[in-house]
């Protein structure tokens, strides 16, 4: 019992750092200093899908559920809706990619929002040169 609950919190963290990845880079609207946890996490997020490596949260997430003596997960809440969103069915290299190159593009707009646009007053002194 202990090692499916290990396991299922290993899952909902894993949901949370992806949720973090693809949607943390708002918070900066909020708190900009936030871009140093941010930023890492979002590149570490488009490398995993860039390269097709297994992010380390997998193998602890599987070895649990072994340990759990279970092979795979069963119907109850974190399985049937979390993992879905974690390990969509077709998931290919090209979508893959797909999904790496929508991680930095938001990203890099929202950074962009946050710490590349001219403020007012730089907009008005480059028009008054």
């Amino acid at each position: 019992m202990w090692y499916r609950i290990g396991a299922d919190l290993v899952l909902l963290l894993h949901l949370a750092f992806v949720l973090f990845v693809m949607t943390g880079g708002l918070l900066l609207l909020k708190w900009p200093r936030l871009a140093w946890l941010h930023l890492p996490a979002a590149i570490w997020g488009a490398m995993i899908e860039y390269t097709g490596w297994i992010c380390p949260l997998t193998p602890i997430e599987n070895t649990l559920l072994t340990m759990a003596g279970e092979s795979a997960y069963n119907s109850d809440f974190i399985g049937h809706y979390l993992l879905p969103l974690l390990y969509p069915a077709g998931l290919t290299g090209n979508v893959q990619v797909l999904l790496g190159t929508v991680v930095v593009l938001v990203n890099g707009m929202i950074y962009w929002l946050v710490f590349g646009k001219p403020s007012r007053r730089d907009r008005q002194r480059w028009l008054d040169h």
